[in-house]
This record gives C-alpha cells, structure tokens and sequence, in this order.
C-alpha cells in the first residue's frame, strides 16, 4: 500500500528567505525513491506555487486551503463561499475599512487600490499588489477571499457570519473558507481518489491553517518555527525550518 507525504509551502517548504533549503528539496527527491507519493498542501493558489511544483517535479496538490485539489494534474474537487453570503461579509468589511482579495486559479484580485494591511501581507508572499476589481467575484470562480482586518476584529465576524470560518494567517488577514472547508477535507478527497488509507498519510506544516490537516492523518508534523497550536496539534515536533528541520525529521521517522 502507498504512502504519501503533504507538504505545507511557507514555514515548511520554504524557509525564511521564500527559498527551499536544498536539504529539503534532496530529501524530497529520496522519498520518492523510497515509493513515497509526494503532494503539496497550502494556502496558496495553484499559479504561485508553479514554480515549487515544477522544481520539485510534483502535479498532486490540495491549494486554497482544501478549495481547489488536482491529482495527477486533473481538478478533483473544487468548493467556495456561497456568493450571495460572501457579498454580506464584503458589505460588512466595506463599514469598517476592511478590504477583500479574491482568488481563482489564475489571478489575484483586490477590491481597493492601496491599503496598507493588503501591501502588508502580500509582501510576506513576496507577491506584488493586485489589480482592482471590487466585483470580480460576482462574474467569476472564486476558491478563496482574503479579508484584511486585525486580530481585535476577527470574533465580530465569526459571530455574524457562522456559516463560513476565518483562519487567520497573517497579522492583518484572513482567509474565508467555507464552514467544512480545511486541508483536511481537501486530503481526504485525494486520498479517496488515490484510494490511500489516512493512516499511510503524513503532513508537514506550520500555520493556523494546518491544525486540521495536522490532526486528521496518520502522522502530523509540526515545524519547531510553528504556531504553538499547530505544534499542540502534531503528532511529532520537527526542527526549525531554516535549520534543515525538514530534511532532519524525515530521516528520524524513517521516510529517507
């Protein structure tokens, strides 16, 4: 029976330069050797990690948090906010100063032209300001809204709008999934697809929005550079990411 590993990008893959430490990408190309079956599992969307996946040689990938699932380089599962609900919560935001950033497959997309709390957290993507279109989410397909307001604010929208989750990942930002949207629901439709039991799965990550996915296989590692939740939530505790963690903890479970 395959085993198969999922790879959060930013605080797992990538290190603190937004780079891939070559320890980890040689480790990588190991477990494939080894009969692993490798996919990514992020918040992104699939046109900014393109270049990780082709580095890395892999066409399996959960993005968008569990929105947008490609096995083999075929969509397999796709989900997004009911677009009716995801207009409140725009309406709302618009009240308090709080823009949106939509995203499909192929494009990013704001609602206002420069606000510091969307230049903020972009830039920690390393990704450029987005062209504006407050209405691009009426006309087209959109996996994953960004919403921009501090942390003092966030319990106000989960209050009013319970049928969609907030999972922050940026001081200044959230991501808006729908209510049972997670990597977790995201890995379970590939592994269903791959017909591979949870319990031959293993995933990588750092973030808030990791926990589920870190909760729900077989073996969740948590990045020593982690959220201390996501930490509470893994099964095993790797090293710092720019300390070669990665690579490390993949020899100690016997992966490489």
């Amino acid at each position: 029976m395959k085993n198969i590993l999922f790879f959060d990008v930013d605080g797992t893959l990538y290190n603190s330069e937004k780079k891939i430490p070559d320890s980890a990408k040689k480790a990588i190309q190991k477990a494939k050797e080894n009969g692993y079956e490798i996919a990514i599992a992020t918040g992104r969307a699939p046109f900014m990690i393109e270049s990780l996946l082709e580095e890395l040689e892999i066409n399996t990938y959960v993005t968008f948090n569990g929105q947008y699932v490609v096995y083999n380089g075929e969509v397999v599962f796709t989900d997004s906010v009911d677009k009716n609900y995801l207009a409140k919560i725009i309406e709302f935001g618009n009240e308090r100063n709080h823009p949106v950033v939509f995203i499909d497959e192929r494009e990013m997309i704001a609602s206002i032209d420069g606000h510091d709390f969307i230049q903020s957290s972009l830039d920690t993507l390393k990704y450029p300001y987005p062209t504006i279109n407050p209405l691009f989410y009426e006309e087209n397909s959109v996996y994953q809204t960004l919403i921009f307001m501090e942390e003092k604010d966030e319990q106000l929208y989960q209050n009013t709008f319970p049928e969609v989750k907030f999972v922050r990942w940026h001081q200044f930002s959230c991501d808006i999934l729908p209510k049972e949207g997670s990597k977790a629901r995201g890995i379970m439709k590939l592994l269903e697809r791959m017909n591979i039991p949870i319990e031959n799965s293993f995933a990588f990550g750092d973030g808030l929005n990791d926990i589920e996915m870190l909760q729900a296989v077989g073996t969740g590692v948590a990045m020593g550079n982690g959220h201390e939740l996501a930490k509470k939530s893994a099964d095993v505790i790797a090293g710092h990411v720019d300390d070669d963690g990665l690579a490390k903890i993949m020899k100690d479970l016997n992966i490489i």
